[in-house]
């Protein structure tokens, strides 16, 4: 085997890899569930090269993304329900059936018209697929009707939690002006200060961050930000500055654990000023 710029190569060594006997006792033993974490995580891997805009290294995360869709098709495969190919027609025909603006009759239509468009194929998608299901004789997808459907548990709690909010609102469900998602994220505080005034249990003063978080969500998608990146870029900060902090005291000839909070915080100023 040796390196290749085709994809029937990357096929290949994944099958190889698969055989039984001859292939990798580790890939052997894989199993679509026992991969899914490694899928999720290689994605998280390309959004953090792309935050570091660091396109070498984006592109050897791609590759590692790609391997765990070929890692999944070559499973089904085995089991002879789809192969890689499947995968390929599935998203090529959905990207042709969506952009009928790009590759159809649908011409010149606005930003606006575009996605009204969008919306209307994706709901026929989903009446084809529940017919389909049901001439299979496969049971109904769960909550497939449900204006909330169709959004996937494992995905980060942020994330989930803003495309939730969205289809709401595409039925009315929202808020009209984002200071009165504000106004919500001041309601939500007070409750959890009022859950501490009254030693409230870990459960109860839990759901009620919670119910912060998910309105500080809902505050991002109203003024057009990702609330997952927004919180990696302050992740970024923290970083930056609490290392400033090491750095110096460091320097100083003492150790961060002797350090008071008072001297800390100081220097986290100072790495706050030098970024302004």
């Amino acid at each position: 085997m040796q390196a290749s710029r085709d994809i029937n190569a990357l096929l290949a060594i994944m099958a190889a890899l698969r055989t039984p006997v001859t292939g990798c006792p580790w890939d052997l033993e894989q199993t679509f569930d026992s991969i899914v974490p490694y899928t999720i995580e290689e994605a998280y891997e390309v959004a953090d090269a792309v935050q570091r805009g660091d396109r070498l290294d984006l592109a050897d995360e791609l590759g590692d993304l790609l391997l765990q869709v070929v890692f999944h098709a070559r499973m089904a495969e085995e089991e002879k329900s789809f192969d890689f190919g499947d995968v390929v027609h599935a998203v090529t025909s959905k990207l042709i059936r969506r952009h009928p603006h790009v590759f159809g009759d649908a011409r010149d239509l606005s930003p606006d018209e575009v996605k009204t468009l969008w919306a209307a194929i994706k709901a026929r998608e989903k009446a084809d697929r529940r017919a389909a299901r049901a001439a299979s004789g496969l049971p109904e997808e769960a909550d497939a009707k449900g204006v909330l459907s169709g959004v996937p548990t494992p995905l980060p709690g942020l994330t989930r939690a803003m495309k939730l909010q969205a289809k709401a609102s595409t039925v009315g469900f929202d808020w009209n002006d984002a200071r009165l998602v504000l106004d919500k994220i001041r309601e939500e505080t007070a409750e959890i200060e009022q859950a501490l005034d009254h030693g409230a249990d870990k459960a109860t003063v839990a759901g009620e961050i919670g119910d912060l978080l998910f309105a500080v969500v809902n505050l991002a998608r109203h003024v057009d930000a990702d609330p997952e990146a927004a919180v990696r870029v302050t992740n970024a900060k923290f970083e930056r500055r609490f290392a400033h902090i090491e750095a110096s005291l460091a320097a100083r000839g003492a150790e961060i654990g002797s350090a008071s909070l008072a001297d800390m915080d100081a220097l986290w100023n100072e790495a706050k000023s030098l970024e302004d």
